[in-house]
């Protein structure tokens, strides 16, 4: 991809399918430039050519592939998005997902966890210094990174600081529910630690919306989303563009939308104190097993 200096950078997440497939494309088509991750070989093709077809010639669309359950695969997107681009005006993270049983990576995390928060966390880290780039020289409040959440996180009454990646009693939907507590923290505190350099963190809620989000989740949870009345993805991607785009979804940072409105998350989603230490946490996490350097 060929990228102009004149019109803005994003990256999204999980954008080969759903809510990031959605979201990639509007953006493209009002002329962004967009930087798609996906896992699936297939999809991600399916999805890159779809939205380059859709853009004619308005803005531009390119996929890198990887599997963020991996932390080294996280490095390395980071790596590529780098080679592609020297500033990124709004990251999402929207790639995430259930299981249906605790599966260990080779890395040894947990596989919900990782790719649902760690994922996340550390790909924003790695990409900080474009965010940067781009917060120095745009409009203040203009350069974003969005995560989507759920409202699952109201489910859990906060975080196990003895067990935070749900290693022991594993229940699949009680650690997804955890690891989308972990995004709204994780944003809250990356709301405090990064303002002051003018980028805005903000969270959402999709909606129950028609995707394969549970294809890989228990016999419960499948069930659960054959049942419900679901939204389709381009209706979770219009409050993502609005939050993209929208001085609604700028300043004050750290907060947590539905529907292009805010809402108020959990009690246990509003600690400060747990938002820093699970940065802390995860840092050191990371650190173990060799993602990043020991701070």
């Amino acid at each position: 991809m060929k990228l102009d200096a004149h019109r803005p950078v994003a990256a999204v997440t999980g954008a080969s399918s759903g809510i990031g497939r959605a979201t990639a494309r509007r953006l493209a088509e009002r002329g962004w430039q967009v930087i798609g991750v996906g896992r699936d070989p297939q999809r991600s093709a399916a999805a890159e050519a779809e939205i380059a077809a859709a853009v004619r010639g308005n803005g531009a669309f390119t996929m890198i592939r990887g599997d963020l359950a991996l932390m080294a695969e996280v490095t390395r997107v980071a790596a590529e998005l780098r080679s592609l681009t020297d500033r990124l005006d709004v990251l999402i993270n929207n790639a995430g997902g259930v299981r249906d049983r605790k599966i260990i990576t080779a890395e040894g995390t947990e596989a919900t966890f990782a790719a649902n928060h760690l994922a996340p966390f550390l790909l924003t880290r790695e990409l900080m210094p474009l965010l940067k780039v781009s917060a120095a020289s745009r409009p203040p409040g203009s350069t974003r990174v969005i995560a989507v959440s759920s409202s699952g996180h109201r489910t859990v009454a906060g975080l196990d600081w003895d067990d935070l990646q749900s290693l022991g009693d594993f229940q699949p939907a009680v650690a997804y529910c955890r690891a989308k507590l972990a995004n709204i923290l994780f944003t809250r505190e990356l709301a405090r630690r990064f303002g002051p350099d003018g980028i805005v963190a903000q969270t959402m809620h999709p909606g129950v919306i028609a995707s394969n989000f549970a294809a890989h989740g228990d016999a419960a949870m499948r069930a659960h989303m054959a049942a419900a009345d679901t939204a389709p993805p381009d209706e979770a991607a219009e409050t993502l563009l609005w939050l993209t785009t929208s001085p609604e979804g700028g300043h004050p940072a750290g907060r947590y939308f539905h529907d292009k409105a805010e809402e108020a998350p959990s009690e246990a989603a509003q600690d400060d104190a747990a938002a820093a230490h699970l940065w802390t946490e995860s840092e050191s996490l990371l650190a173990r097993i060799g993602a990043i350097r020991p701070v």
